[in-house]
């Protein structure tokens, strides 16, 4: 199942701000469409769509079984109704990282910047779901999907100021923060 995110003029998300983390950023749309389907969701219209990133959600890479479980115990589904607000991350990370072996990736990841253990205590205020699309041709390698409800905002940049502040963000060289509210 593709899970595809179209900037443009229109949407089920309008978007609030884009913001340029590191590398190059998106041009400015109005508004965020997801669309989950089985193919990768083309724009109908070149004017309505200036973006386009899609992602497959896979099983958890670097996860070892107990914590897949407690994550499991805490996270929240997407789609709850009082998460209006989301975000979008797309990132990109270096030949570097790439070069490492799946092993190496999981050390950085875990035993030195404790991206599961650090991020465990905002779950289930803050749902998440990771898109991978680098061998999809994107332009960005993950997609990172965040919802959360207003009064969460403020415990969602935290959470963002956390994985940025690991040894596992020193190998990202694009990233782009689209931050969005549910139309009503």
């Amino acid at each position: 199942m593709f899970t595809t995110f179209r900037g443009g003029q229109s949407g089920g998300w309008k978007v609030t701000s884009i913001t340029r983390v590191k590398g190059e950023t998106l041009p400015k749309v109005e508004a965020l469409s997801v669309i989950s389907s089985d193919a990768i969701a083309l724009p109908l219209l070149p004017a309505q769509t200036s973006w386009r990133l899609a992602g497959v959600a896979s099983h958890l890479r670097y996860t070892e079984k107990e914590e897949r479980e407690k994550l499991i115990a805490v996270q929240a589904a997407l789609g709850r109704s009082e998460a209006t607000h989301a975000a979008l991350i797309p990132i990109r990370k270096s030949a570097a990282w790439w070069e490492l072996t799946q092993e190496e990736r999981r050390k950085i990841f875990e035993d030195k910047s404790h991206h599961i253990a650090d991020t465990l205590k905002f779950l289930p205020a803050i749902a998440r779901q990771l898109f991978h699309a680098r061998d999809l041709g994107m332009p960005f390698d993950f997609l990172t999907w965040f919802e959360f409800a207003p009064e969460h905002a403020s415990l969602f940049d935290e959470l963002v100021g956390v994985l940025r502040a690991t040894e596992e963000w020193t190998f990202v060289e694009r990233e782009v923060d689209i931050r969005v509210v549910r139309e009503v």
